[in-house]
This record gives structure tokens, C-alpha cells and sequence, in this order.
């Protein structure tokens, strides 16, 4: 993995969360899911005990499934770019 796009995730994710615009919600859970999978990968957990909400946000994970850690970064990047 390309130091360059580690650096480059680490400030999309430092801007995302400077973000003061409301985005809907399918973009935050777009923004969600590939966070997620950009740093967890296929490695997925779910308590059938939470709410509603963290269920929407592991299925927008889930269906990311099979991304590489990689694409999932410049998904996410590319993400930050076209809503900041």
C-alpha cells in the first residue's frame, strides 16, 4: 500500500470530520461503509442487539464486502473531494 495514499486518506478522513454541512443520510452511510472498510476490511461484526440505525450502518459496510482495503480509501477520498 502507497504511503501517499495512507497520507492521503488520513487527511480526507481529518477534513470529513471538519465537515459542517448536513449531508443526507445515504451519503453518510457511503462515507460510513468505506471508512469502515478501509480500515477493518472483510472483518465484520454485528450485535443483533443494537438499534436500528447501526443496523443500516452494517449493511452499507456489508455490501462493500470484497473491496480491497486500497479502493475502499480511494472510494473515501474521492468521496470527501466531491462533498467538501
Amino acid at each position: 500500500m502507497s504511503k501517499n495514499l495512507n497520507k492521503s486518506f488520513l487527511e480526507a478522513v481529518e477534513k470529513a470530520s471538519n465537515m459542517t454541512q448536513k449531508l443526507p443520510q445515504d451519503v453518510m452511510l457511503e462515507f460510513y461503509a468505506h471508512y469502515k472498510q478501509a480500515t477493518a476490511g472483510d472483518n465484520f461484526s454485528f450485535n443483533a442487539n443494537q438499534g436500528v440505525r447501526d443496523a443500516f450502518k452494517f449493511n452499507a459496510w456489508y455490501q462493500l464486502k470484497g473491496i480491497t482495503t486500497e479502493h475502499a480509501k480511494e472510494k473515501y477520498i474521492a468521496l470527501v473531494e466531491k462533498y467538501s
